[in-house]
């Protein structure tokens, strides 16, 4: 339970608002159990009415309007409890789902690398919901039965305290079935969750890759696995439910014992005289009004084992500290940069490597320049144009930008100055003209078509049906990989930032068409820094710098002339990629 005090701030932003839904619950039960006294009131006075031949109807129409009036009342003061906690849990539901996002959007790669994407999705979505009843239901129901019990259990004693304390006797029974039932309930929903993590992380994995299994022909491969999971969260379903099954008979059974010993004991003190039939019809009335919270009680003690047990996952995350983020070394006066970068002694290693994927870099990429990095896959190419906007972290050595460690520079301020196209080509479910935008809201339609005219994907956008408001489907997959990669550059370059990062963003173009984007991108670069990952020899011969990466360490350097006459991995590249274009000419 102590996972739920992280709620506290939550609360606090809303507490005007709760304490005057607690005021409402007790208006609401102060008329709600008044009305059983003036129903037993109206019995005795009936029954004396009816024995003396005396009784007047505007009495008995006194009680009724009393019960009546009270009953509306309780239920009006009843509705602005739902109004007021139940919203208030509505809106705190809305600011957790936030935060959630907010605080996961700031971890680091390595964190969505290692944590699947359904785990993720279902902590969004079952476990804030979980936590949600906690502070809408799980607060109005608990405040609404300790109200009701306290107020009919003073009341009862004032009628008759023996049969009260008779009427008592299975109650600490209830308390104690709670109790244990409570921590099973707690177990088998944590499992039942984490099952429900694995079931939608494969519904996830098998929709995003429906085009392999279609290619691989693995429909009845992936329906027999999702079967296999989804029967796993069927039965640890069952499982819970038959836990949460055992408490409501068992609550309606406890508090039954009760009835059967007000009834057999009232009835006894009413035929020796000792206690009114109204009296007995009252204290029946008020037992049957804590029937409810004995119920209630264990149906919120469930709710609350639920919703501690997803807040307990999601303060997991919460609690993830994003390694990357700003300090207090971080200089908040920086709002720029002008883009010179310099590699002093960088190591790196992954989190799940053994050995340093670089090792050693030393590189000074002046301001204004074009870098180009080669090398065959896995040398490092990616890892090392990924440390400059910090999506990782080095593991020793200096990166610098304009002569100040990276470190210090506010990472929003890093990143909002570098055009960036992954390797990994990604578009959103959304326009053309809004992945273009992406990267600047506020780009006027002139900008857009300016960055996409140097992509060349405005030809292929005024030959869609709706041109640029062409929707696009998950990961852009309406379009090719050549458009794909070509609205990811438009997207990077409408930003026009002091750093442009393309990692291999050109393989999948035409050596025509990639030939005019790198003459455009030349133009629009001028007093920028590019740094350019190819394949291809003609991607990055003309090229400022270029570097040869082989097994994490810079191999070779140079321009494309002074590259070719060491005749090392670079040439060795060149020669044959000439000999292909030869072959493919023939």
């Amino acid at each position: 339970m102590k996972s739920l005090l992280q709620l506290l701030p939550y609360l606090s932003k809303y507490k005007k608002t709760l304490y005057l839904g607690l005021l409402t619950v007790i208006v609401s039960n102060l008329f709600t159990v008044a009305t059983p006294w003036f129903i037993g009131e109206a019995i005795d006075k009936l029954k004396r009415g009816l024995e003396s031949k005396s009784l007047q109807h505007t009495d008995l129409l006194l009680y009724a309007l009393l019960v009546v009036g009270f009953a509306v009342i309780a239920g009006i003061m009843l509705f602005f409890t739902r109004q007021t906690i139940i919203v208030v849990s509505r809106k705190i539901e809305y600011d957790l789902r936030n935060d959630f996002l907010s605080h996961i959007q700031k971890l680091p790669l390595t964190y969505f690398q290692n944590t699947p994407t359904g785990d993720l999705m279902a902590h969004a979505t079952n476990d804030i919901s979980a936590v949600r009843n906690v502070l809408g239901p799980g607060i109005m129901y608990p405040a609404d039965t300790l109200m009701t019990l306290s107020m009919s259990l003073i009341l009862m004693f004032v009628k008759d305290w023996q049969l009260t304390l008779l009427a008592l006797i299975p109650m600490p029974f209830v308390s104690y079935a709670v109790y244990y039932l409570g921590k099973v309930i707690h177990e088998k929903f944590n499992e039942r969750q984490e099952q429900y993590s694995i079931l939608t992380t494969k519904a996830q994995e098998n929709l995003s890759g429906a085009r392999v299994v279609k290619a691989y022909v693995r429909e009845e491969y992936e329906i027999e696995q999702f079967r296999k999971a989804s029967w796993v969260y069927f039965k640890k379903n069952l499982v819970l439910a038959k836990a949460q099954s055992i408490m409501w008979p068992l609550m309606f059974i406890l508090v039954g014992l009760s009835l059967l010993i007000t009834i057999y004991v009232g009835g006894l003190k009413v035929i020796s005289g000792e206690m009114t039939i109204g009296t007995l019809t009252a204290f029946m009335t008020y037992l049957s009004l804590l029937i409810w919270p004995m119920i209630a009680f264990g149906w919120v003690t469930n709710m609350w084992q639920q919703g501690a047990a997803s807040m307990k996952r999601l303060v997991k995350i919460f609690d993830t500290i994003p390694a990357i983020r700003n300090t207090e070394g971080t200089d908040h006066t920086i709002q720029s940069v002008d883009g010179e970068i310099e590699f002093r002694n960088v190591t790196f290693t992954h989190e799940s490597a053994q050995k340093p994927t670089l090792t050693n870099i030393n590189l000074k990429i002046p301001k204004s320049s074009t870098l180009a990095i080669v090398g065959f896959t896995g040398a490092g190419k990616s890892s090392l144009i990924n440390l400059i906007p910090r999506m990782y972290d080095i593991s020793d050595g200096t990166i610098l930008i304009d002569g100040v460690d990276i470190k210090k520079i506010p990472v929003e301020v890093l990143r909002r100055s570098i055009g960036y196209v992954p390797q990994e080509t990604f578009l959103f479910s959304d326009s053309i003209a809004e992945n273009i935008r992406y990267g600047d809201d506020d780009a006027v339609h002139e900008m857009m078509h300016e960055a996409a005219e140097i992509s060349q994907i405005s030809h292929d956008a005024v030959d869609f049906p709706k041109q640029y408001e062409t929707m696009l489907g998950e990961r852009g997959i309406t379009l090719s990989g050549g458009q794909k990669q070509r609205t990811s550059i438009a997207r990077a370059i409408l930003r026009k930032p002091k750093i442009l990062i393309l990692d291999d963003a050109l393989s999948a173009v035409d050596t025509y068409t990639e030939e005019k984007i790198l003459q455009r991108l030349k133009t629009l670069m001028s007093g920028r820094t590019s740094i350019i990952i190819a394949h291809r020899i003609s991607t990055v011969k003309h090229a400022d710098n270029i570097i040869v990466l082989d097994g994490g360490r810079i191999v070779e350097q140079g321009n494309h002339e002074e590259l070719i006459v060491q005749n090392g991995i670079y040439a060795g590249l060149y020669q044959k990629q000439l000999l292909e274009k030869e072959l493919e000419n023939l």
